[in-house]
């Protein structure tokens, strides 16, 4: 009686488990010699990091963690060095490599591998030293309506706006500051981090795979197109070039469409 005709009897119960005693050796060869080919599965479920902008916190993006978690994503929440909780070391002295070392540090101590790092508006500038100095540990990029600068370049060489804000005591008070909110709400932000240049001269960095995504209303889109600089360079580099149509921050008012957005690629 071949195999599956003896299992088949089990299993309708016209034999007895007890009364059958299966000789492996005399067993169809087919059946002993046949490999099944190993297949990787592709895990469907991605580690994101999320890098607020100029003068907010990880506080900022909460519900966009809560959505991608729903969806079984692992998602950590920076928060830069003298804003949001960590508004307690603010001072004059932190720059941009304080910045970027928060994130690299993030990504080091958790021991995270295959990160989706996103970064939103002066968040491009953290993400491109990260990206520069831990690129083996990236899988993907989003920059999200975020400055993207050229090698040695700073956030006021890359964005006059930046160069704009009013300043006070080594901090810059960008225009959207509202001191009478609750917390939690936006910080002053340290002047160094928008002055001091960003490398992105790591070659395995610039050929990771990055979605630069524009957040604009779509009868502005060409218009944006024509004169945003970073997404002139952005296409000049052959990223993948997304819009959202929302206002800056799509995290608060577009969370659904952003969330959909980020697990794409």
């Amino acid at each position: 009686m071949k195999l599956r005709h003896l299992l088949l009897s089990i299993i309708t119960g016209t034999v007895a488990p007890a009364a059958v005693s299966l000789d492996t050796k005399s067993l169809d060869k087919k059946y002993l010699d046949k490999k099944i080919p190993y297949q990787q599965v592709e895990n469907p479920f991605h580690t994101y990091v999320l890098v607020h902008g100029a003068s907010g916190g990880g506080w900022d993006w909460k519900h966009m963690d809560q959505l991608l978690s729903a969806e079984g994503h692992t998602v950590y929440r920076a928060t830069l060095t003298g804003l949001g909780e960590r508004a307690h070391l603010a001072n004059a002295e932190i720059d941009l490599t304080t910045h970027i070392d928060d994130v690299a540090n993030l990504i080091l101590f958790e021991q995270l591998e295959q990160v989706v790092l996103v970064g939103h508006s002066y968040g491009g500038m953290v993400i491109t030293g990260v990206m520069n100095s831990l690129p083996e540990k990236i899988q993907q990029v989003f920059f999200l309506d975020a400055t993207v600068p050229e090698h040695n370049m700073s956030a006021t060489d890359a964005h006059e706006y930046y160069a704009q804000f009013n300043s006070k005591n080594g901090m810059a008070y960008p225009p959207w500051l509202e001191s009478h909110q609750e917390i939690p709400r936006d910080l002053p932000h340290p002047i160094k981090t928008l002055t001091e240049k960003v490398a992105f001269d790591n070659q395995q960095a610039q050929r990771l795979p990055v979605t630069y995504v524009n957040f604009v209303a779509a009868h502005l889109a060409e218009t944006e197109k024509a004169n945003n600089l970073s997404w002139i360079r952005a296409e000049q580099r052959g990223w993948t070039i997304k819009t959202l149509d929302s206002d800056h921050n799509a995290h608060r008012s577009n969370p659904e469409a952003l969330k959909k957005l980020l697990i794409t690629f």
